[in-house]
């Protein structure tokens, strides 16, 4: 039984095309775009429809093979940072978000801490607290809620008035991030429901990233700013942030730190805070559970206009293409999405975008534009080392404690097919695993991607969370640390799911 569309889009441009390239040469998205099909680039601007490069799969595979070294991104990207959302009540979130992922609040700004403009917890896992850690290791949220918007008012007409900060807390966290809108936050709670605000992603520079953004048409949102803080710890240098536009309400947050800056530790058992506006959280306990959970892989965004997207943020990025598709490659001609994949040099960044398409049936990816109000992120893909054990604990917060809905079971008849698709990529035993926790399976040329979504974490049809495990994927391993380095996008993003699952991550 085919999958259901919100499934072929929550794989989130399930194609592997491109190879990793050590360096790239910068191709304007103008040149890429009228090499499609023999158009140029006023064909294009007059149908502002997306089209794949090459409509057959396998010549596109090959023209991305011949494109892949000729681009280059001016942001200087290292990794993916943090993501924060945006909710109406930050901590009933940020605990179920604790509870079903594993992620531990580890730092926060509240009344509590001197801030009376917001409340923001923020969760990390996936951090070597005693030893150095790589750009875009870990994973770690900000969740952030505003407080009363009638107080604010009182306090901006009268500042000598008492604040609704209570007169015994100490100021160890008194500001919200720079640019933080109180009437903002509202508005967009309001529209879009618990949603993704920021996308941080860790630069060389925030200020050289934001400029070359500006530079090459990006729409500002804040310029370099330092971020403040009360808090005697880590950030004994600099630490700069900057946003752009990404999509919809969505910004793409520059985040650097100075070279004076400390690797993140804890003290006392209490890590320290992965930005300098927050104070350690003092209920943290390092006995909190962990479910194995160490990196963010991609984060996917809807939106109604593929072309206009793509050729906006590849131009301000220099991101190249790093896949793409169309609902002829997958079977889901009847109601579907044109997807691309952007990437970072290094590739540890990926943009995956998607479009819906037209067809018997609504597109779900219309039906999240609809709901969400506009263009927006859809989902985060988040790696682990062991789906296995990772998946036994959310579905036991699940089934026990109110944890992330995880999608439905796929058919049996999906597993039984599955060892003809995969051969002897997997052992018998892990094949026994994905049938037992309903897990999906699916390699490339280089290796196998595991992987399994949460239905929405809301009542919205909109935002969800994927869990992954590349297989075969390994770069190289640390002899002293035994951290292993692994191919970005290595086992596609799940392609071969399209048409053997069921309706999986889709609400009654």
């Amino acid at each position: 039984m085919r999958v259901s569309v919100l499934l072929a889009s929550a794989l989130g441009c399930t194609l592997r095309l491109l190879q990793p390239a050590e360096s790239f040469q910068h191709v304007g998205p103008s040149a890429i775009f009228a090499t499609r099909l023999g158009s140029t680039s006023a064909d294009l601007a007059e149908t502002k429809h997306w089209r794949p490069t090459v409509s057959s799969l396998n010549d596109r595979k090959a023209y991305f093979q011949e494109q892949k070294e000729r681009t280059s991104e001016t942001l200087q990207s290292l990794g993916f940072h943090h993501v924060e959302f945006y909710t109406g009540d930050a901590l009933m979130t940020a605990k179920r978000f604790e509870l079903a992922l594993g992620v531990p609040i580890t730092c926060w700004s509240s009344l509590a801490t001197g801030n009376d403009v917001c409340v923001t917890y923020g969760l990390e896992c996936g951090i070597d607290y005693n030893s150095d850690t790589e750009s875009g290791h870990g994973v770690r949220f900000l969740i952030t809620a505003p407080l009363s918007r009638a107080m604010q008012k009182v306090n901006n007409d009268a500042p000598s008035a008492p604040t609704g900060v209570p007169s015994n807390v100490q100021m160890t966290a008194p500001l919200p991030l720079p640019g933080y809108s109180i009437e903002g936050a509202h508005e967009f709670y309001s529209k879009h429901g618990l949603a993704v605000r920021a996308v941080g992603v860790e630069v060389q520079d925030a200020k050289e990233a934001y400029e070359a953004a500006l530079r090459n048409g990006a729409h500002g949102v804040l310029p370099p700013t330092d971020i403040p803080t009360n808090y005697e710890g880590q950030f004994t240098g600099e630490c700069q942030m900057a946003e752009v536009k990404l999509y919809g309400d969505v910004v793409l947050r520059f985040v650097s730190f100075g070279d004076e800056h400390c690797e993140q530790k804890a003290r006392d058992g209490i890590p320290e805070p992965f930005l300098p506006h927050l104070a350690p959280y003092p209920s943290y306990k390092p006995t909190r559970p962990n479910y194995g959970l160490k990196r963010i892989d991609h984060t996917v965004g809807n939106v109604p206009n593929l072309l206009e997207t793509q050729n906006y943020i590849q131009t301000f990025t220099g991101y190249h293409p790093f896949a793409e598709f169309t609902p002829e490659d997958i079977g889901t001609v009847d109601s579907g999405l044109n997807s691309v994949v952007l990437a970072s040099d290094s590739e540890a960044v990926l943009l995956p975008l998607n479009e819906p398409t037209e067809g018997k049936r609504k597109s779900q990816i219309q039906t999240y534009l609809e709901q969400n109000e506009g263009p927006g992120l859809q989902h985060i893909a988040i790696k682990t080392d062991d789906i296995f054990e990772t998946i036994t604990k959310m579905r036991h917060a699940e089934e026990n404690f109110g944890g992330f809905e995880l999608m439905v079971r796929p058919s049996d008849e999906y597993y039984r097919d599955l060892p003809s698709r995969l051969g002897n990529k997997l052992s018998v035993n892990q094949y026994e695993r994905l049938e037992e926790l309903g897990i999906l399976a699916d390699a490339d040329e280089e290796g196998v991607l595991l992987q399994i979504f949460t239905k929405p974490l809301g009542d919205r049809p909109t935002l969800f969370l994927e869990i992954i495990q590349r297989i075969g994927c390994v770069i190289e391993q640390d002899a002293d640390t035994g951290r292993i380095k692994e191919r970005p996008g290595c086992g596609g993003f799940g392609q071969g799911n399209v048409s053997g699952a069921l309706q999986g991550n889709r609400r009654p």
